[in-house]
C-alpha cells in the first residue's frame, strides 16, 4: 500500500524535528536553553506522526510514545528538584549553580549548570503531558465509536 502524502510528509520530518528540539533545548533562543520551546517543537513533530498514521499505528512506529506520560511525571520532579534544592541550602528558590563569578563546567560549547537540568524537567513535562493529552484523546474517540 502507497503511503498518502501526509504520511510521506510525517516521516520526512520525524527525526529533523526531533533534532531541532534537541537544539532548542541546549541552546535555546537565549544561549541557556529553551525547555518548553523545545516540549512544544517535539510535541508537535510527534502528533503529526498521530494526525498522518493514527495513534495505534504511530505508537507501533515509535518505541516508548505510549511512555511518554511517565516521562512528564519524572521531568516535573527534576524541575522540582532544581527549584526546591537551593531552598533546602538556605538559598532563595533557584538559585542556580555555579553563583555568578565561578565558571561552570563544559561539554564542548554547552555549559553544564543547574538551568539545563531545569530545561531538560520542562521540556518532559511537556512533551509528556501534550502527547499523554492526545494518546487519552484519541483512545477515548475509538472506544466511543470514532476513527482515530
Amino acid at each position: 500500500m502507497r503511503p498518502t502524502l501526509s504520511q510521506a510528509v510525517a516521516r520526512l520530518i520525524l527525526l529533523p524535528g526531533l533534532a531541532i528540539s534537541i537544539a532548542t533545548l541546549v541552546k535555546g533562543y537565549g544561549d541557556a536553553g529553551d525547555g518548553f520551546a523545545a516540549g512544544v517543537i517535539a510535541a508537535l513533530t510527534l502528533l503529526v506522526q498521530y494526525v498522518a498514521f493514527g495513534y495505534r499505528e504511530a505508537e507501533r512506529r515509535i518505541p516508548g510514545l505510549r511512555r511518554l506520560p511517565v516521562a512528564a511525571v519524572a521531568g516535573l520532579a527534576r524541575a522540582l528538584a532544581v527549584a526546591l534544592v537551593p531552598a533546602a541550602r538556605g538559598d532563595a528558590i533557584l538559585t542556580h549553580w555555579p553563583p555568578p563569578g565561578d565558571s561552570p563546567v563544559r561539554l564542548g560549547t554547552l555549559e553544564l549548570v543547574s538551568a539545563v537540568l531545569f530545561d531538560v524537567g520542562v521540556f518532559l513535562v511537556v512533551l509528556g503531558v501534550v502527547t499523554g493529552a492526545v494518546g487519552a484523546i484519541a483512545r477515548a474517540a475509538e472506544r466511543a465509536g470514532g476513527r482515530a
